[in-house]
């Protein structure tokens, strides 16, 4: 079962959080592989998006955002895009659209970021909007303050963060076809009881980059953190083999309906309302050349059809007199 475990450092501005995805992520793998427009993954793709959906586990717990957050790698390569989408519940979907061969071990520079114009996007889209509220989003390239490709994503998430909030984060992410885990350390920005009142301000904080010695000690032990081990140990051991010395604070763990797993938010209603909106006429032309209708979810697969009659339906149904709904599904 998936699971999300949370410690402290006692004493200690550092907490960390270690996340395994098993049966969400062969969930997200099996949905792909079964679906006979798209087929499996390559593999260095879907090591990348077991990465990112770890990742996205670990930075949803970590700001407790109510709404969506969506990690989005995209550029020139022969990745397009690849998404992964964690609600504010924990609940999880992913996809990649990929165009071209991709040879086995292939990096990063090679997916998406070949001729330099890959990017990051992270994006927090609220559950209940207000008026006029629109989503937030950072972008950053993909490579480092000399203009180094960055051939690993936890490479690009740390850089983004240190320049998002401010806070020292390292982060150990692996996948493949039957696991996607990650690690995740962050300095906090108070210390102890007697700052709990008052936190840091912006620049003392930022002051503070690279030169807390605890957080340095716990980042390097973590980081010593193999893929092999990371992919291949269960929690307590990996906690046990890193912070032995440490004195760590364990919350309970989030498992179950209370932890990460795949859901897709994807129905027949929606997929109705996108059709509506292409509007009669060209529901009409697709029917002329086909038997039916047939559109596919990207994030789980599932295919939707509709024939003739269904689509008739669609346009005399009370909803037609609404706005036009979205023109994809999502």
């Amino acid at each position: 079962m998936s699971e999300l475990h949370k410690f402290l450092f006692d004493g200690l501005p550092v907490r960390g959080m270690i996340v395994r995805l098993t049966d969400a992520w062969t969930e997200i793998l099996r949905r792909r592989a079964n679906n006979t427009s798209g087929g499996a993954y390559p593999a260095p793709v879907s090591e990348l998006l077991g990465e990112m959906a770890a990742a996205g586990v670990l930075m949803q717990s970590n700001i407790k955002f109510n709404g969506a957050l969506v990690l989005q790698i995209f550029g020139d390569g022969p990745v397009k895009l690849a998404v992964a989408e964690v609600q504010s519940d924990l609940s999880l979907r992913a996809t990649a659209t990929v165009n071209g061969e991709l040879p086995d071990g292939a990096r990063l520079s090679h997916m998406v970021n070949v001729a330099g114009g890959g990017r990051c996007a992270i994006t927090l889209d609220p559950k209940d909007r207000h008026p006029g509220q629109q989503p937030y989003q950072g972008v950053v390239p993909l490579h480092g303050d000399h203009r180094e490709k960055l051939e690993r994503l936890s490479d690009v998430l740390q850089h983004y963060m240190l320049q998002s909030e401010q806070l020292d984060t390292v982060l150990v992410l692996a996948a493949n076809d039957q696991v996607a885990a990650g690690v995740l350390i962050q300095r906090m920005p108070i210390k102890g009881e007697g700052n709990l009142a008052t936190s840091l301000s912006h620049s003392e904080n930022e002051d503070q980059i690279g030169h807390n010695e605890d957080y340095n000690r716990i980042a390097h032990l973590a980081s010593s953190l193999t893929r092999e081990e990371l992919l291949t140990l269960d929690v307590d051991t990996i906690l046990r083999r890193l912070f032995w010395e440490e004195k760590l604070l364990r919350f309970e763990p989030q498992q179950g309906d209370q932890g990460p797993r795949f859901a897709c938010t994807c129905s027949r209603e929606r997929v109705s309302s996108m059709l509506r909106s292409l509007g009669p006429e060209e529901a009409e032309s697709i029917l002329a050349e086909r038997e039916d209708i047939e559109v596919g979810c990207e994030f789980c697969g599932q295919q939707y059809r509709f024939d003739a009659v269904d689509a008739a339906q669609i346009f005399v149904s009370p909803a037609a007199s609404q706005p036009p709904g979205p023109s994809g599904i999502q």
